[in-house]
């Protein structure tokens, strides 16, 4: 239809301007190396030159992630962050299969940096464009909304909010057949449809009948119209909601979450070894001895201090640490207060700058725990909590970590209140139902900036 017909030129106009970019990022590179007007293009550079622009939009139509008017620029950052690195495995993998090939790892990694950058800036540039233009009212898209009642109206708020994304109602059809913005019985949609331009049909569950559901889908397939089919569940937290089917049964999974997905366990997990192995390695290693003669030179007992903690799926295990206490008979049921008698002289320097933590990314390295993630609690706090906090279970959906979302925003530490904790489950729920392996190294810096700045809650 006239006012959306060049939609389905954009994504190829976008990928056309995306390899002239990537053309560019290896000229500049060529220019930067040799410095010289006069760019050589040896058997290598060739061969990278071709892998280069014959992988990328090969990768953009394998990867296809059909974007949806509603997207934010936030999911199409994380989008080409993952087509970025792609496109550098592919391309270094083929480069180093063709043993012939002699080119220089600082060119391909020049390019890819002058590639990102460029990437980056026509993207942002491409998205806000295109969002001025539909907000102008321009390539937008037909809408007729089936059933009338409150949800009708939240969708009705929602599309006025956002014109940017280029929808156009035109109105509601429903059994009452007359009404504000009403064009008639849901009986007299055909016949609208036939006489005007209408694009897309909404129809709210709720308000609407099996039988007339299905009339409208057979109409709509003979019209080039999209049905869409809206139900209530505005009760529930649906941030994971994942449609499923058993056959030809479409089921609603509403508590689906990222690390469902063995990919991205497969990612977590793989990140978790070798970030717990170069701790270990590099700074346990010569750390451990010295810690252990302090610990030992300034009170009796183990170096460490084993206890055992609700982990995933509500198991326990053994959670390591470094002993900063005094033995005593009440660790098992008492946090660490501030002021507290039972703490060492040397217990308290380590839990101030998190030492005593260090031990847990042999946790990491066995599995038991993540690096980033809920933090896990004794199993009398986990007992208590879940009686008085709504939906405490839920954070052992995942694998605990060494620090998470709520340490990284101040709630560590000693839990005074139950609205204390809530707000540290609340901060966790986030995190499981909003996980990416950039929000794990997002905490991860937090973290380390606030132990440089020091924690008023590390006691």
């Amino acid at each position: 239809m006239a006012h959306h017909r060049y939609s389905k030129y954009l994504r190829p106009i976008s990928l056309g301007i995306e390899i002239i970019l990537l053309c560019l990022s290896i000229v500049l590179s060529l220019y930067y190396i040799n410095n010289s007007v006069t760019i050589p293009f040896d058997q290598g550079t060739k061969y990278f030159f071709i892998v280069s622009l014959l992988s990328w939009p090969l990768l953009n139509i394998l990867f296809k992630d059909n974007p949806t008017r509603s997207l934010r620029f936030a999911k199409v950052i994380r989008m080409t962050l993952g087509g970025l690195l792609l496109h550098l495995l592919l391309v270094i993998t083929i480069v180093l299969f063709i043993q012939q090939i002699d080119i220089s790892r600082t060119f391909i990694l020049l390019t890819q940096l002058y590639f990102s950058v460029l990437i980056f800036i026509w993207r942002f540039l491409f998205f806000y464009s295109v969002r001025l233009y539909r907000k102008r009212g321009f390539n937008y898209r037909n809408i007729v909304v089936v059933g009338y009642g409150e949800l009708s109206h939240e969708l009705e708020r929602y599309f006025r909010a956002h014109p940017e994304y280029g929808y156009k109602l035109l109105g509601f059809f429903d059994k009452r057949g007359h009404g504000k913005n009403i064009l008639g019985e849901v009986k007299s949609l055909f016949s609208y449809c036939s006489k005007n331009p209408v694009d897309e049909i909404y129809c709210c569950l709720p308000y609407v009948r099996y039988s007339q559901i299905k009339e409208i889908i057979d109409f709509s397939d003979n019209n080039f119209i999209k049905v869409k089919l809206i139900a209530d569940f505005r009760g529930f937290s649906l941030k994971g909601v994942e449609l499923e089917r058993y056959d030809y049964i479409p089921v609603l999974n509403v508590t689906s979450m990222p690390l469902d997905d063995r990919k991205s366990l497969l990612v977590k997990r793989f990140f978790d070894v070798i970030f717990s192995s170069i701790i270990i390695l590099f700074i346990f290693s010569w750390l451990f001895p010295l810690v252990a003669l302090a610990i030992k030179l300034d009170s009796k007992g183990p170096i460490f201090f084993k206890q055992k903690r609700t982990g995933r799926g509500n198991e326990t295990f053994w959670c390591l640490k470094f002993r900063t206490m005094y033995v005593n008979g009440k660790s098992e049921i008492k946090q660490a207060t501030k002021g507290d008698s039972r703490i060492t002289k040397v217990g308290e320097f380590l839990r101030k700058t998190s030492i005593d933590e260090l031990p847990q990314f042999f946790n990491v390295f066995n599995g038991s725990m993540s690096v980033v993630g809920p933090r896990p609690h004794m199993l009398r706090h986990t007992e208590e909590y879940s009686k008085v906090v709504e939906k405490f279970m839920v954070r052992h959906f995942v694998k605990p970590g060494i620090t998470g979302l709520a340490q990284a925003k101040g709630y560590r530490g000693e839990t005074k209140t139950v609205v204390s904790m809530k707000n540290r489950v609340k901060l966790d729920r986030f995190y499981i139902e909003n996980w990416s392996i950039f929000l794990d190294l997002k905490i991860i810096l937090l973290t380390i900036l606030s132990l440089f700045k020091g924690d008023e809650n590390a006691y």
